[in-house]
C-alpha cells in the first residue's frame, strides 16, 4: 500500500489557620510555614490574622520574579527548525540527530509521527493512538516522502534510531492529485497538499 495510515475512522498557596488556643497556625505561601504558639489572651485573633496575611504578602512580594523568571525560560520558543531541500523536492531537519543504527531497505521498523497540512491541521498522529506505525521502509509500504526521509538518498543521510526530524513532502511524494482519506467531495488530505511530518524513528521492530 502507498498510504500512512491515519485516524478517520491540595496545596492551597495562601492558606492561613488561625485557633484561639496555643495550636499553630501556617502560611504556606510560597512553601514557607510559619509557627506561632502564641496564646489568644496575648494577642487577638483578629492580631493574629493580620500577622499571618503581612508574612504572606511579604514573602510573596519578591518570589513572582523568580516565577516568572523560569515561566519566561520554560515557554521560550525553541530555535527554528531550517529545512534542506533535495533535488526530489523533499526537504527536512534534524530536531535530535539519532545514536542508533540507521535502517535497511526492506527492514521492519517502528517509527511515530504527527501529520500537518500546511496550515497547521493534524490529520494524524500516532502518538494520540499511543502505538507507533509499523512497516518495512523502502519498499513503497508508505509514501515515497517517508520511504526517502527516513531511508535516506538524494543527498538526504539517513536517520539513526532515536532520531527527530520534521519532513516537508511535496505532493508527488505524498498522496498527489488523488488526495487522501476523500468521500463524499471532501478529503482529509486535499489533493496536490504539501505535507509536513514531525517523525520519530523508534528503530527496528
Amino acid at each position: 500500500m502507498n498510504a500512512l495510515p491515519f485516524s478517520i475512522g491540595a496545596y492551597n498557596p495562601r492558606t492561613i489557620t488561625t485557633t484561639a488556643t496555643k495550636k499553630p497556625y501556617y502560611c504556606r505561601s510560597s512553601a514557607v510555614k510559619l509557627q506561632t504558639t502564641t496564646s489568644a489572651s496575648t494577642i487577638s485573633r483578629r492580631e493574629l490574622a493580620a500577622v499571618g496575611l503581612g508574612f504572606c504578602f511579604s514573602s510573596t512580594f519578591i518570589l513572582p520574579q523568580q516565577d516568572s523568571a523560569a515561566a519566561n525560560e520554560a515557554t521560550r520558543s525553541p530555535p527554528p527548525c531550517e529545512f534542506t531541500s533535495a533535488s526530489s523536492g523533499l526537504e527536512y531537519c534534524d530536531k535530535v540527530i539519532g545514536t542508533g543504527p540507521e535502517p535497511v531497505k526492506g527492514q521492519l521498523i517502528k517509527a511515530h509521527y504527527v501529520g500537518k497540512l500546511e496550515n497547521g491541521k493534524v490529520f494524524d498522529s500516532s502518538y494520540d493512538r499511543g502505538k507507533p506505525l509499523t512497516f518495512r521502509v523502502g519498499v513503497g509500504e508508505v509514501i515515497k516522502g517517508w520511504d526517502e526521509g527516513i531511508l535516506g538518498g538524494d543527498g538526504i543521510p539517513a536517520m539513526s534510531a532515536g532520531g527527530k526530524r520534521k519532513l516537508r513532502i511535496p505532493p508527488a511524494l505524498g498522496y498527489g492529485i488523488r488526495g487522501a482519506g476523500c468521500r463524499g467531495g471532501s478529503c482529509i488530505i486535499p489533493p496536490d497538499s504539501v505535507l509536513l511530518f514531525d517523525v520519530e524513528f523508534i528503530g527496528k521492530a
